[in-house]
């Protein structure tokens, strides 16, 4: 098999990035969200209209560097090696932190059948059994996860579709008035709320720009790939939505663990709520590995440059000591993280992981407006950067002190992580 046969076409990659975020975000938002309603509908409307934005912006860089190695090349090119060394590892905490987050929407539908997984150990332990799963998938190649995450997309979506058909069909609009706003906000403030939540399932648009070096044609596929993973998914998660507040109502749905295989037993019946419940722990265990994988891209990349230690990878090689050592990080994070209740533990992962990616966008879009004078692509970058910063500020403000430690804590390493590339470069 040739090299370019071992790379990934623009239909495998679209399938990787829409499995990257058709994940978590489905199947456990929605009692997450249910608190503030089944307005929340806008809120998926809109973020739908930022990732369909950002996956523009992320084509334009796969346009004018093609031969870009993962999303932090394009930020320090475009903006500075400083803010490419920072993007860079905000980006790989995040990866990491978020793997958590995922996992523990997965133990949520297993809890389906186990229910002493929804006690705050027996869950933790099991969120750090899927991890290890997972990696050691990973630790079989880039083609095996991207092929399982094509495949677990299909078994995942076949019974959810179902599920949300059966909803839509039993749909009850006074259940769905009544939900609009349990606690009485208006628009202007559930709607901003929802954004914090939501844009989590919007995470992973970036996916195809990560493993650009492992794309046939960067410069042609990156863009189709993204585009497409992105309508794809948000098909689904609106039509998801609308379905499940269509038949629960939110103060049920708020404490429901396995929100799919509720309405899938509300609607078809017990036996099919166990089959879907399976289904979303399959297709939620392909997210982890694709996001296992973007971690462990993102740390190779970063390693190349100096950014992160040797023992990550060097060049395009990606050592059994990368997605092992992720693995003892992702299991700390889920132990330590681990809360009486999966959703509030849920809810806690996936604020820190938006910040972080949010602010990695936000770099990208500027890196965009530098790369081209087309006045069409730089309005596309001051949209995508507008989008960012306006989801940052929403994704959890109580987060922001501590990502502004994070900065700042990588502002005063910068010197020394340059001595280092100074020093790898001469060698």
């Amino acid at each position: 098999m040739t090299v370019t046969q071992r790379k990934l076409g623009w239909g495998l990659a679209a399938l990787l990035v829409a499995g990257n975020m058709i994940g978590s975000g489905l199947y456990l938002l929605p009692a997450s969200l249910a608190p503030i309603g089944s307005s929340t509908i806008i809120g998926w409307v809109v973020a739908t209209f930022g990732a369909l934005v950002l996956a523009g912006v992320f084509a334009g860089l796969g346009r004018f560097r093609p031969q870009a190695d993962g999303i932090t090349d394009f930020v320090e090119e475009g903006v500075g090696p400083m803010l490419g060394y920072q993007a860079s590892l905000a980006y790989w905490v995040a990866g990491w932190v978020g793997n958590a987050a995922i996992a523990v929407a997965a133990v949520g539908y297993l809890a389906h059948f186990f229910p002493q997984l929804e006690g705050r150990w027996a869950g933790a332990w099991a969120n750090v059994g899927l991890i290890w799963l997972m990696t050691l998938t990973y630790m079989a190649g880039a083609r095996v996860v991207a092929r399982l995450g094509g495949l677990f997309l299909i078994i995942g979506l076949v019974p959810i579709v179902l599920a949300v058909v059966a909803g839509l069909m039993a749909f009850d609009p006074g259940v769905f008035s009544a939900s609009w706003s349990p606690d009485g906000r208006p628009l202007t403030e559930s709607v901003p709320a929802s954004l914090a939540l939501i844009f989590w399932a919007y995470l992973g648009v970036e996916t195809a720009m990560v493993v650009s070096s492992r794309l046939r044609d960067p410069e042609r596929d990156l863009g189709r790939a993204s585009l497409a993973g992105v309508a794809i998914s948000g098909v689904v998660y609106i039509a998801a939505s609308v379905a499940v507040f269509g038949v629960i109502p939110a103060g049920e749905l708020a404490q429901s663990s396995g929100p799919f295989a509720d309405l899938a037993g509300r609607v078809l019946g017990a036996s099919v709520a166990g089959f879907v419940a399976v289904c979303a722990v399959v297709k939620t265990l392909g997210t982890l590995g694709g996001w296992i994988l973007l971690a462990g891209e993102t740390a190779r990349s970063s390693a190349r440059r100096g950014f992160l230690p040797r023992i990550f990878g060097q060049g395009s090689v990606t050592p059994p000591a990368n997605p092992l050592i992720h693995a003892a990080l992702m299991s700390l994070i889920a132990l330590g993280s681990a809360q009486p209740n999966l959703t509030d533990q849920f809810g806690i992962l996936i604020a820190v992981t938006t910040v972080l990616i949010l602010i990695v966008y936000a770099l990208c879009s500027v890196a965009l407006w530098r790369f081209t004078s087309d006045w069409r692509w730089r309005l596309l970058a001051v949209v995508g950067l507008t989008f960012s910063l306006v989801a940052t500020a929403y994704a959890g403000m109580e987060y922001l002190p501590w990502v502004g430690g994070f900065f700042l804590l990588t502002s005063v390493l910068w010197p020394f992580a340059h001595r280092r590339i100074a020093q790898r470069v001469e060698q």
